[in-house]
């Protein structure tokens, strides 16, 4: 396994001057980036901040997109997309939905988008059951989830923006699985990882990841150097003229 320390050594000299360009940031592997965000000094606020400022776009999810209980997830998205049907429609759909919830890699995270579906459940127990036996990280929901009482009792974590009893069976077909969504008005592609929170949830593209490890070692150096000096001083713009962190 390996430590933080490792990873954030192996992102380069550039984080330690707070100027991290994506030329200047050493490749890292996918190991390392998952154990860079789990870290729990990076914070979705952070991560957030350094998808901002490597990207120039938001990756932070719509402030509706809560947990059903406290804690912290990061994987890499498998997703699936649904839309709403006639229930008179007698055609027979494919359940990209459920394909992806038994197809995708342990340690995914689901991104399952309801397209005009706010208030329909994507999930349900049967649902995180199978999720959590088969090791996937979590689910984050552009709709609604219920069962949560059982889901809490499961144990698998999971973001929605809604939580409502209304089926998807007979409201909503899938469209497909594994290809780029809007979630919670953010785009995901296969793949990008995912960091969720108390505060929400945030997508770290594929390709930035990289340089937004590095700036997460950036933060950290700055805020942890900042403390002493806001204690010291009671002053927050005081260690703002020092590191300049916001």
């Amino acid at each position: 396994m390996f430590r933080v320390s490792k990873v954030l050594a192996a992102i380069g000299m550039a984080a330690m001057t707070g100027i991290v360009a994506a030329a200047d940031v050493a490749p890292v592997t996918h190991e390392e980036i998952l154990v860079a965000l789990r870290d729990p000094i990076n914070s979705t606020g952070n991560v957030a901040d350094a998808v901002d400022e490597a990207t120039g776009a938001r990756g932070w999810m719509s402030s509706d997109m809560k947990p059903i209980f406290d804690t912290k997830i990061v994987g890499r998205a498998a997703t699936a997309l649904m839309r709403p049907v006639l229930r008179s429609d007698p055609r027979k759909y494919q359940n990209h939905l459920l394909e992806i919830l038994d197809q995708a890699e342990p340690g995914s995270i689901l991104v399952y988008v309801m397209q005009d579906g706010l208030e329909i459940a994507a999930m349900g127990n049967l649902m995180a059951t199978t999720a959590k036996v088969r090791g996937l990280e979590g689910a984050v929901i552009d709709g609604a989830v219920r069962d949560i009482t059982e889901i809490r009792q499961i144990g698998l974590p999971v973001w929605s923006r809604r939580v409502s009893p209304a089926t998807s069976v007979g409201r909503m077909v899938s469209v497909d699985k594994q290809i780029p969504v809007q979630c919670g008005g953010v785009m995901v592609y296969p793949g990008d990882y995912i960091v969720a929170d108390a505060d929400g949830a945030v997508v770290v593209p594929q390709q930035a990841a990289a340089q937004v490890v590095a700036l997460l070692k950036a933060y950290a150096d700055k805020e942890t150097k900042m403390v002493p000096i806001i204690e010291e001083t009671k002053s927050m713009l005081k260690a703002l003229e020092r590191y300049n962190r916001y």
